[in-house]
């Protein structure tokens, strides 16, 4: 049964995406460098609001890895405002020999729905670029970060009234129960595309529940394979900036293949370079790093979001090209090599959502890609794939002009 509270709400976020839909760029931008101001301006309330959820979310025993996503201030909403938009872009276009003229053409699409665990920067991001490619933001985060999520929805909303645009066009949704995840899953007719944001669990009550289309920002059970040809210096530095830079985020390596010929030279130099990680290897690691211990196989299936490493060593290019496939989740996936004929064969072969060749992981991010920000990461196939900025937050939709032309 639909939570009246809920759907009256999302009338509300309905109405507002019909006005931002045709909002000019300037409206849009004016919002944007306003609700960045108020932000500024409410900083200490926000600062305050969050070091209230973030003690909560300790005295309840919150994972290492998801307080860390819990402090994350929120930024990025003016930079936002730079970015070109992409509504009205003509993607491609032609004339039929009867003289229609034919162009597929960028416009929003509609009421984005937003569920996240933790992370109040995705409150700003979200909220930012839905904005800019004239959607209205339904957001849905956890309880663990509600108190500062109600003060960076506000900001933006003051931001939205100063530039004469709805306020509904950013709206959290303030009951954080169970039973109002699932109603919200269930919003048809309100939500045009659902994308969440959070662990295992999120994901599967998604598939479970949800009746709105969904992107799928999945789990990110990320590798590093380092070839026979790698340089080792540089294999060492992009291991260790992939594996501890933030571990706890989703294009954190989980995984590291080497290759057999270097892997006596590699393996204890990465041992001594990440003291604070765990590595669960094979039985080549084990007797190459003594305090290794012994990997199992779901170990290689695993997105720990921890300082936890699945090693592996392999006999070939074929074997980790293998070992990619079988445990990959899609998201992020590397090859430090110097032989460009095995990169080309590892980005032609392996089908992730990205694929890396001599860099760390870590960079297929939004912000690091050059999107400005991101609303997730998408690990499936259908609409958007990837790093999610302002042109996934549109679709393609046909122009066909005539002059009565008839069939």
């Amino acid at each position: 049964m639909t939570d009246p509270v809920l759907a009256a709400q999302g009338r509300d976020v309905r109405a507002a995406a019909a006005t931002l839909r045709t909002a000019p760029t300037q409206a849009k931008d004016a919002a944007l460098v306003a609700g960045a101001h108020a932000l500024l301006e409410r900083a200490d309330a926000v600062l305050k609001a969050n070091a209230e959820d973030v003690a909560s979310a300790t005295k309840a025993g919150l994972a290492p890895s998801a307080l860390d996503r819990l402090r994350r201030d929120p930024a990025g909403v003016e930079a936002v405002a730079r970015l070109a938009d992409p509504v009205g872009e003509v993607v491609d276009g032609w004339v039929r020999p009867n003289g229609l003229r034919v162009e597929r053409v960028r416009v929003p699409l509609g009421v984005v729905g937003v569920i996240y665990e933790n992370r109040p920067n995705v409150t700003a991001d979200a909220a930012g670029l839905c904005l800019k490619a004239g959607n209205a933001a339904f957001l849905r985060g956890s309880a663990s970060a509600q108190a500062t999520n109600l003060e960076v929805v506000a900001a933006l909303r003051e931001g939205l009234a100063a530039a004469g645009l709805p306020r509904a066009a950013v709206s959290l949704v303030e009951d954080t129960s169970r039973e109002t995840v699932v109603a919200f899953m269930q919003l048809d007719g309100v939500i045009d595309c659902l994308i969440p944001r959070g662990g295992a669990a999120l994901i599967a009550a998604l598939r479970e529940h949800a009746t709105v289309p969904c992107v799928v920002d999945g789990d990110g059970n990320c590798h590093v394979y380092v070839d026979a040809s790698a340089d080792l210096d540089e294999a060492e530095a992009i291991v260790v900036n992939a594996k501890t830079s933030r571990p706890g985020v989703c294009n954190a390596a989980e995984t590291l293949l080497v290759h057999r010929e270097v892997a006596e030279a590699l393996l204890p130099r990465l041992d001594r370079a990440m003291p604070q990680v765990e590595l669960r290897g094979d039985a080549a690691t084990t007797a190459l790093v003594p305090r290794a211990v012994d990997a199992t196989e779901a170990d290689y299936a695993t997105e720990f979001l921890d300082l936890v490493l699945a090693v592996r060593v392999v006999d070939s290019l074929d074997q980790a090209i293998a070992h990619v496939a079988r445990y990959s989740s899609g998201h992020t996936e590397a090859i430090l090599t110097r032989d460009v004929g095995a990169a080309d064969r590892f980005v032609a072969e392996v089908d992730a959502a990205a694929v890396v060749v001599n860099a760390s992981t870590r960079f297929v991010d939004g912000g690091e890609l050059g999107l400005g920000a991101e609303v997730g990461i998408s690990t499936q196939k259908l609409h958007a794939r990837g790093p999610m900025g302002l042109r996934e937050l549109t679709c393609v939709r046909w122009v066909v002009r005539g002059a009565g032309q008839v069939r």
